[in-house]
């Protein structure tokens, strides 16, 4: 009775800026909804522009064992949280690792997270760079995209994004880094954070009619990006 399980739809922030729709600004109508006794808490929720698996709690003492269990799994090398998410291209190996380190960058008026290849130890010791790993299987593949199973074992905002853009595979709808992955005679190739253009996402004409959608469209197409399972103790 300490746990809740929900589904996320994708552009619901966890917490919002001022009366702004957010997941928190629900918990009190949701616990008088469902009668529960107690406040609830978020224990384990996707970023905004993900969908999937919120875990609720109304135990902090619960909280605090699961939050210690998926810290310590990812420790020992374990995938405690599974995504999915649909790729625009399809990468070159079935299954595979990424491996690399993380760090925030200015760009314009917004912070994006870009990859640092071969980060230094003095730059990871003041944890400017963060080194980050992501375990990802080819689930199927239709018309140029793909289905991928993403276990992340470090924790990063935007990693599952960065990553997919380095497979030079970005996940459909992400608006922020697709533009990175270039294409020279059909050949994909990746771009330097400084030369990608912000804009959203462009997708080839096939693509575009498969799913039944226009160029002016693309700019509400949410991040296919999903928190499909989660492991408990």
């Amino acid at each position: 009775g300490a746990l809740l399980v929900l589904s996320k739809p994708p552009g619901l922030p966890v917490l919002g800026r001022s009366r702004e729709l957010s997941l928190v600004s629900l918990l009190p109508a949701l616990r008088r909804r469902l009668g529960l006794p107690a406040e609830l808490h978020v224990v384990k929720a996707p970023a905004r522009e993900c969908s999937g698996i919120v875990l609720l709690s109304s135990s902090h003492r619960a909280t605090e064992q699961i939050q210690r269990f998926f810290t310590d799994s990812r420790r020992r090398g374990q995938y405690p949280a599974t995504y999915h998410a649909v790729t625009v291209g399809v990468p070159a190996e079935a299954e595979g690792e990424i491996r690399t380190g993380l760090r925030w960058q200015q760009q314009g008026d917004t912070t994006v997270g870009v990859a640092v290849p071969a980060p230094g130890r003095r730059s990871l010791a003041r944890k400017g760079v963060k080194s980050t790993l992501t375990h990802y299987r080819v689930l199927g593949t239709a018309g140029g995209c793909a289905l991928l199973q993403l276990q992340p074992r470090t924790a990063f905002p935007e990693q599952l994004q960065v990553h997919l853009t380095l497979l030079l595979c970005p996940a459909l709808g992400d608006h922020q880094h697709s533009s990175r992955v270039g294409k020279v005679l059909g050949v994909p190739f990746l771009l330097p954070p400084e030369a990608a253009p912000a804009r959203t996402q462009v997708l080839d004409e096939e693509l575009l009619s498969r799913l039944e959608l226009s160029q002016q469209q693309l700019q509400r197409l949410p991040l296919h990006l999903h928190l499909h399972q989660l492991v408990l103790p």
